[in-house]
This record gives structure tokens, C-alpha cells and sequence, in this order.
């Protein structure tokens, strides 16, 4: 009996041991998007947990103050001005960061916009083409220029979609949005069994409303009334909790799934909505 008891005793301590563990230690970790929002969250979330952060985002006041607040917790980030959509631009971020740390362990995939919000035959080819590569294109470029810093040691790649074109098809106006992100989910799972011979897992995340400041770069055009068709729902569009998420929720399962305890998970699409899509 006293044995068992001795048994429990350094199981439990070794589970005690484990929880207190950084769940990222050391390693180097890719955020595109890095100045708000979930960029920011994840990136803050991240570095508390022990990884050196990459900030890639256009240069502004929020993501120097990303890297102050990371610096301020003890931790390391280096912020690289990117915008996500042009090529030579990512690629030199990347290698920035590769340069810096020897090598790339995470990459979250978070940089877009809304685009435009019209009607299809009001939607202009232009409208369109910013939307589609701003999103898509960039995730791309993203986990592109990642993957030759990434295949020797293996590591998580996670891309921000939307519960919008893939469980959710009532964002009236937002085809070129919504189009972008079903573009991403089957991207992340043709690269997941692509990579999965270098032990690169590749996932994505859905979320549906969250607080950020996504809005403020959105086009809304008034022609979209047009088409738009009434939607009730009981109080609050998020049964779980009456309102939007948080940006830090979703870091959570940023973290989670660039950490070694979602190591058997790749290619799959995790929706991340209160319940919202299921009314």
C-alpha cells in the first residue's frame, strides 16, 4: 500500500511538474497580423509560454507596442515592417526571422482583411483581387518561404479562417471574404499531407464574431442592403456567451495547437464560435 501511495505521490508531483512547464519553450514562432487583434493576443500569449516571437505586420504604433509589451514580460520579439501580400516582402520577413533564431518551429497564419462588403454584381475586379490576395495569397506566401526553415526539425503551422465560407454563408455582401477563407481551409489541408512527411502539422482555425479591430479596414458598401435577408436570433448571436469572443480565446487555442499537445492533429478545421454557426 505504501508503495502505490509512493507511486501516486511521484505521479502527482511529475503532473504538478508538467503544468508548470512554458508550453513553447524556446521555441521560435511566426505571427503575421502581429499588431492587433488575435495577432496580438497570440503573440503576447505565445512569448508568456517561453517562445521568441516574430512580428510581421505593417509598421504602426500597435505593433511597436507589441514588442514593448513582450519585452516587458521578459520576453524576446523582433518586428519585421511586412505587408502580407507582396511577395518580396514576405520572403525577406521570413528570412529575417530565420536568420535571427537559425530556424522557424511556428507559424500563425493571421494576417487579412474583410475587403470589400457589396453585392456580387457590385463588387469591383479590383475589390475582388485585394481581398483574395491580401488572405489567401498571403497565407500562402506565409507558409511558403517558412517551410524550408521548418523541415528539418519539424513544427505547427496554424492559419486564421473564418467561420464565414465554411460553416457560415449568411455574411451578406462577403463573397470575396468568405471565398478567401474556404480558400484557406483547403490550402491548410492539401499542405498538411503535403508536409506531413517533415512532422509540419498544419491546422486551421475558425472563428466566428470576435472583438477586434477588423472592421476598421472594412468597405461597406450601401448596396448591400440590397441583398441582405433578415436573420433572428434568440438574445445575443453567440448562445455560449451573448456576445463576441475575445481575442485572448482564440490564443488560447493558438497556443494549444502549436504546443506538443496537439501533436497527432493536422489538417483539420477547429471553429472557435460560442455555438454561433449552430443556430
Amino acid at each position: 500500500m505504501k508503495r502505490r501511495d509512493s507511486q501516486m505521490s511521484v505521479t502527482k508531483e511529475k503532473l504538478q511538474e508538467a503544468a508548470g512547464q512554458l508550453r513553447v519553450k524556446d521555441k521560435i514562432a511566426v505571427i503575421t497580423g502581429a499588431g492587433s487583434g488575435i495577432g496580438r493576443a497570440a503573440a503576447l500569449l505565445l512569448a508568456r509560454q517561453g517562445a521568441k516571437v516574430c512580428l510581421l505586420d505593417l509598421n504602426d504604433n500597435r505593433t511597436e507596442s507589441v514588442e514593448k509589451e513582450i519585452a516587458d514580460l521578459g520576453g524576446e520579439s523582433i518586428f519585421v515592417d511586412t505587408d502580407i501580400s507582396d511577395p518580396a516582402r514576405v520572403e525577406q520577413a521570413i528570412h529575417t526571422a530565420a536568420s535571427r533564431y537559425g530556424r522557424i518551429d511556428i507559424v500563425f497564419a493571421n494576417a487579412g482583411i474583410n475587403g470589400t462588403v457589396a453585392p456580387i454584381e457590385d463588387l469591383s475586379p479590383e475589390d475582388w483581387d485585394k481581398t483574395l490576395t491580401t488572405n489567401l495569397k498571403g497565407t500562402f506566401l506565409a507558409v511558403k518561404y517558412a517551410i524550408p526553415h521548418m523541415k528539418q526539425e519539424g513544427g505547427s503551422i496554424v492559419i486564421t479562417s473564418s467561420i464565414n465560407g465554411s460553416r457560415s454563408f449568411s455574411g451578406f455582401g462577403m463573397s470575396a471574404y468568405s471565398s478567401s477563407k474556404a480558400g484557406q481551409v483547403a490550402f491548410a489541408k492539401m499542405a498538411a499531407l503535403e508536409l506531413a512527411r517533415y512532422k509540419i502539422r498544419v491546422n486551421v482555425i475558425c472563428p466566428g464574431a470576435i472583438q477586434t479591430n477588423i472592421d476598421e479596414s472594412t468597405n461597406r458598401k450601401p448596396q448591400v442592403d440590397k441583398i441582405t435577408i433578415p436573420v433572428k436570433y434568440p438574445e445575443g448571436s453567440q448562445p455560449l456567451e451573448h456576445g463576441p469572443g475575445q481575442p485572448e480565446q482564440v490564443a488560447n487555442l493558438v497556443l494549444f495547437l502549436a504546443s506538443s499537445e496537439s501533436s497527432h492533429i493536422s489538417g483539420t478545421e477547429i471553429y472557435i464560435d460560442g455555438a454561433e454557426t449552430l443556430l
